[in-house]
Parts: structure tokens; sequence; C-alpha cells
């Protein structure tokens, strides 16, 4: 699969942010659940596979979603890299489902260059079914997000999902997958 740069979108959380190592660093440092990896998240609903009280689960995620930085949140490895050298020639289209635009751009900030920074626009839709939407808008043809029910319904709209490869995705689709951003970056061609 060939992908030209400036038809690919990508999803935040999951893709390019590495939220489950963030969150169950919370869990433990904060709340004393230390027993889990990110294996053991095998469901996108957090509280229906690892024994973390719901109030509890949406309470670290609001952490997260209002300060990625001060939650502790890094890039998943490799992504940085990719969407440095993806910038040198095309937008970079990032549409997240979270309501908050801002701790996005802060986080962005503070681990992307600047040329990269300035080459990422950011779309908050506040809603995972809300994305078809906001892809079509931009003229996007392919979209990489690890919620496998989203992907599903990026197809049925007509675009093509890549579903970035974690444990809560798993068994849960017969889409395209991507293990990594390196895998990711293969089969992106940017513009001469």
């Amino acid at each position: 699969m060939i992908i030209p740069a400036d038809k690919i979108g990508f999803d935040l959380d999951g893709v390019i942010a590495d939220t489950a190592t963030a969150f169950l660093n919370i869990a433990c440092e904060k709340y004393n659940y230390c027993s889990f990896t990110p294996e053991d998240i095998t469901n996108f609903e957090l509280e229906d596979c690892i024994p973390i009280p719901q109030s509890l689960v949406e309470q670290i995620f609001m952490e997260i979603l209002t300060d990625s930085l001060e939650a502790g949140l890094k890039p998943i490895e490799g992504a940085v890299e990719a969407l440095t050298s993806l910038a040198a020639g095309s937008t970079i289209t990032v549409i997240t489902a979270r309501t908050l635009k801002s701790p996005v751009l802060d986080w962005i900030d503070a681990f992307f260059p600047p040329e990269t920074r300035d080459a990422i626009r950011v779309i908050a839709t506040g809603d995972h079914s809300d994305k078809v939407r906001y892809i079509h808008q931009h003229g996007l043809e392919y979209f990489v997000d690890d919620r496998a029910e989203t992907c599903m319904q990026l197809a049925e709209a007509d675009i093509v999902p890549l579903v970035f490869n974690q444990p809560w995705n798993r068994n849960r689709h017969n889409l395209r997958t991507v293990d990594s951003w390196n895998d990711l970056q293969q089969m992106i061609i940017t513009s001469p």
C-alpha cells in the first residue's frame, strides 16, 4: 500500500501518544494499582478488562486529557521522528476524540520540533463517532486509529483505515494493521 502524505490523518491517543502507559503510571504512582501492563488492556473500555473502579478510570483519563504534560504522557516510539519527516513536505492532520484542544497543542509543543509543530493541524471532535466528517472535510482518504470500532466506521464511509496495533484492538476486526511507526512510514510517500 502506497499512501500520499497529504491524504492520511492520524488519531492522537494510542497512535501518536502512549496514553496506556501514562494511564498505568498514574494508576500505580497515585492510586496504588500497580499490577497491570499495557498487555492487560484488552478492551478499549478499561473498566471491562482491569479491576479498577470506573470512577477512577474516568478520573485518571481526565488528568491526562486536561494536562497531558503533567500526566507524564509521552510519544509512542518512532512517532516524533516519522511525523517530523512527513512534516517536511506536508501538513499533518491529527483528529482526536478529545474535547480539549489546548492540552494537545501544549503536548505537541513539548515533544515536537517547531517546524514539525507548525505543520500539525489538530482537530478535537469530542466524539469517536464524529471523525468521519472531519476526515472528509480535509480531503483525507486514509486514517490511522487504535480504536477498532472507529476504523470499522471509517471503512463504511469509504475511508481506508489502518488500525494501529494495540492489545485492545487485537482480534476485534479484519482490517489492515500497522505495528509501528516504522511500518507506517514505509507506506507513506511525500511529495517531491
